[in-house]
């Protein structure tokens, strides 16, 4: 059954809010093998002139993947996501994570389209401050492998 059409453009309400801890940076960028100063030692990321340590580049994915729930449990898209392998990723970045951060996420859909008996969706995801300064838009494309 292919994806519902009518959830593009449809957004949701923002997640509850993740606070960004230190120990989650670091522990990150030791599995990824990052090991920059400034994702370890917070004297590191303020000579740099942040206020405390950053995050790697791809450590939204620890939040957005989570708040992506909201989109891929919904029943009514249609998605099996036994059947969904992971397409894409991109992060567009107003300013680093940083250690304190207190984050929200704002989930939509952007596309959905079929080829060759796949369905690939994309999502986007504004990722900002309780206060509501932006911080980084992730986007990710699902693809749902046809049955066959």
């Amino acid at each position: 059954m292919p994806l519902d059409q009518s959830f593009v453009g449809r957004s949701w309400p923002a997640t509850e809010p993740y606070q960004v801890g230190r120990e989650k940076i670091r522990e990150f960028a030791r599995a990824i093998g990052a090991t920059d100063a400034e994702y370890h030692d917070p004297a590191a990321a303020r000579a740099l002139g942040h206020a405390d340590v950053v995050a790697p580049p791809t450590f939204p994915v620890v939040i957005t993947m989570a708040a992506s729930r909201q989109i891929v449990e919904d029943p009514a898209l249609g998605l099996d996501y036994s059947r969904v392998v992971h397409g894409d990723q991109r992060f567009a970045y107003t300013r680093p994570v940083v250690a304190g951060d207190e984050l929200v996420c704002v989930n939509s859909v952007d596309e959905i389209t079929s080829r060759g008996g796949h369905d690939f969706l994309t999502t986007r995801t504004e990722v900002s401050t309780v206060a509501g300064e932006p911080v980084v838009t992730v986007w990710s494309k699902l693809v749902q492998r046809g049955e066959h």
